[in-house]
């Protein structure tokens, strides 16, 4: 059997690996054309990850959204379920509000995790856990797109009295969270499983609340890899989102 702290040394030297491959395919390539650019940085990066896996846990199965599905991870007791790039947008333009998702879902739970955030030299685990900074005076703050925030948001954010946070991808809102940047991130619009197990296996290990907006179990590995809504916000007040969550969709 691996040792978790093993897997959890793996997901972050993966996430890190391929967060220096995309820095140096945007710093070669620049952003003549953002079409081109997005695509060589999926590419790349699923490269990177699917030969580094296979070498390092060749008897694990993966999910990649840069990759077709095998559909034999559903008898498999480790998964590995990977977003090589987070904010294809985002990494495109520029900006740096995207991230690198490596998780491991092993045994019916998220084991292992890392999220890079790249651009910011960042790396979050669940092992070492992120320390969660305590919170400053002022309103709550919530996570939502810069793009097209669902209609959820707009409601959370007058019922709640909430300040809105416009930022990238689905992994930079839940780090934001991690880092304090803002307390709730609530998504409703359809996900897909690589889209949040790295930042939730990063986010719980920190002492955070991650659920579906129901309040029930977040689950991975499943035969329909959609998993339409998630809310990652500080503990304290997740009895109050998930309140305001139902009477809002009422």
């Amino acid at each position: 059997m691996v040792p978790v702290s093993a897997d959890a040394d793996l997901a972050g030297e993966l996430a890190e690996a391929a967060g220096r491959r995309l820095l140096e395919v945007r710093s070669e390539h620049g952003h003549a054309d953002p079409h081109d650019l997005r695509d060589l940085g999926d590419r790349s990066a699923q490269e990177l990850l699917a030969s580094r896996l296979a070498a390092a846990r060749p008897a694990d199965a993966v999910l990649s959204e840069e990759a077709a599905d095998d559909r034999a991870r559903l008898g498999s007791s480790r998964v590995w379920i990977v977003d090589p790039l987070d904010g294809t947008r985002e990494f495109a333009e520029g900006r740096s509000d995207w991230a690198v998702h490596v998780a491991l879902w092993a045994d019916g739970r998220l084991a292992a995790g890392a999220v890079a955030l790249p651009a910011l030299g960042e790396l979050l685990t669940t092992d070492p856990p992120a320390v969660l900074p305590a919170r400053g005076p002022g309103p709550l703050r919530m996570a939502v797109s810069r793009t097209r925030p669902p209609a959820l948001a707009d409601r959370l954010v007058e019922a709640l009295g909430l300040e809105p946070a416009p930022m990238g991808s689905a992994g930079y809102k839940v780090a934001a969270v991690v880092r304090g940047e803002v307390d709730i991130y609530v998504h409703a619009g359809g996900q897909y499983e690589w889209d949040s197990a790295a930042p939730v296996a990063v986010a719980l290990a920190a002492g955070l609340h991650a659920s579906r907006i129901d309040g029930s179990p977040l689950r991975y590995n499943q035969e329909d890899v959609l998993l339409p809504d998630l809310l990652v916000c500080r503990p304290e007040l997740a009895g109050r989102v998930l309140a305001a969550i139902a009477e809002v969709a009422a």
